[in-house]
């Protein structure tokens, strides 16, 4: 679908056969990113990962976080953070299980994956500090807003929504925060003091900071690498974990399947560990089924064309907006058959799609040269999590809710959350 939004020539893209066209045929085409006001104001996008243009830095960026951020060895790294942390609320959930409690298992899960990625970026503390949840919450929210100055650009000036004024307290605030971790993190280095024998990713990009020799990585871009890290490690993930659970909970026998296997492969007597994670082939069924349904990112991150190009004799401007639309993609009934709007994993067993992007039917982590580059973490973070909760406890909905009952609407933006809470009883199911 081709639309002129304001200035700006835009394209949508709803069948996979087209996406591979963008994706991979013409990837390089439409490698870029659009210049949001947004990015500009909260994170300085532009010097970053998951915003940046097309060009120089941003392939010395991807290529530092691959090579230096995001390797398998970094992410083994942090796997007795990941099982402290999910031990951490094991217990605490526990204690609402004996009482009867309500849970808000959002906001558990929410508070659990900021604890993680605030480790894994600097070691020490907890999102609390800073407020972290609270405040990619607002970066997602803004990011995720129709600012019409991004359309009609010299409406910018007058800022008719209010919107920049948001953006830059937001981004003020932000650039804040990470001064002062990155200052801690300096002084520490000046005083030789090391509060871990594994460094975390600040000491990492310090470490790389002003090096000629290699990659040149300034105190502005560690920053926005840092913003696009948090808002991809804890808004995504938190929207799809909280996403399982909600099915889950919504049709039992799901649940009773996945509690199965998981007892079959790992027992009663222990948790899981993620040397576990390969063997459970269900739980790749119901993290599919529930990204088909709820795609985490609708449009992806939108992509700009930085040449004239023709797809399926539509002629494709230099400078356009490009949206790959995975909600189309996972409800069109050409695919997935007349039950489309049903949840049902099983559907998954006949047909050869992974999580990775490589058919261009599921996109969780979109594909090619823009795709994220913490699939692995974030595919880790994601599995742990889930597997963890369902196999310690059963899950029940509060106050005679009948599963048929749960609300399932959900909000649109740059992510596609909830838009009610979660609220369950947890009953613990284990022997140790």
């Amino acid at each position: 679908m081709f639309l002129k939004l304001g200035n700006i020539p835009t394209v949508i893209i709803s069948s996979p056969e087209t996406a591979e066209l963008v994706l991979k045929t013409h990837d390089a085409i439409f490698a870029s990113r659009p210049k949001l006001k947004a990015i500009h104001y909260i994170s300085d996008g532009t010097k970053g990962l998951a915003f940046a243009p097309y060009g120089p830095q941003w392939r010395n960026n991807r290529k530092f976080c691959s090579q230096e951020l995001l390797t398998a060895e970094k992410i083994g790294y942090s796997a007795g953070m990941r099982k402290e942390e999910i031990g951490v609320l094991v217990e605490e959930v526990k204690g609402f299980g004996d009482e009867l409690v309500v849970v808000d298992l959002g906001e558990k899960i929410g508070d659990l994956i900021g604890n993680m990625t605030y480790r894994m970026l600097f070691t020490e503390g907890n999102s609390e500090r800073f407020d972290l949840k609270n405040i990619v919450k607002e970066m997602v929210r803004l990011s995720g807003t129709i600012n019409v100055a991004d359309y009609v650009p010299f409406l910018e000036p007058f800022d008719i929504q209010g919107l920049n004024k948001q953006m830059k307290e937001t981004g003020k605030r932000v650039q804040e925060i990470f001064d002062t971790i990155i200052n801690e993190h300096e002084q520490d280095a000046r005083n030789y003091t090391h509060k871990s024998k594994n460094k975390d990713l600040v000491d990492i990009m310090l470490s790389y900071q002003d090096n000629l020799n290699s990659y040149s990585i300034d105190r502005a871009t560690m920053k926005a690498i840092l913003s696009d890290m948090i808002v991809g490690a804890i808004d995504t993930s938190h929207t799809w974990i909280e996403w399982v659970f909600a099915e889950i909970v919504k049709h039992p026998t799901v649940m009773n399947k996945l509690q199965d296997e998981l007892t079959s492969i790992v027992g009663l007597d222990r948790m899981v560990e993620e040397d576990d994670l390969p063997k459970l082939e269900y739980l790749e069924l119901v993290l599919k089924e529930t990204f088909r349904l709820h795609p985490v990112a609708p449009l992806l991150v939108p992509r700009e064309s930085i040449k004239d190009v023709v797809i399926n004799e539509c002629y494709i401007p230099k400078g356009s907006r490009v949206m790959i639309n995975c909600w189309a993609l996972g409800h069109d009934p050409k695919i997935w058959s007349d039950n489309v709007e049903e949840f049902i994993p099983e559907r998954f067993i006949a047909k050869n799609i992974d999580l990775r992007g490589h058919d261009f039917h599921l996109l969780p982590f979109g594909y090619g040269r823009r795709s994220c580059p913490g699939l692995n973490l974030g595919l880790i973070t994601v599995k742990l999590i889930v597997t963890q909760l369902v196999h310690c406890f059963n899950w029940d909905l509060p106050d005679g809710i009948l599963p048929d009952d749960l609300d399932m609407t959900e909000t649109f933006g740059l992510a596609a959350p909830r838009a009610q809470k979660l609220l369950v009883i947890p009953t613990y199911r284990l022997l140790c």
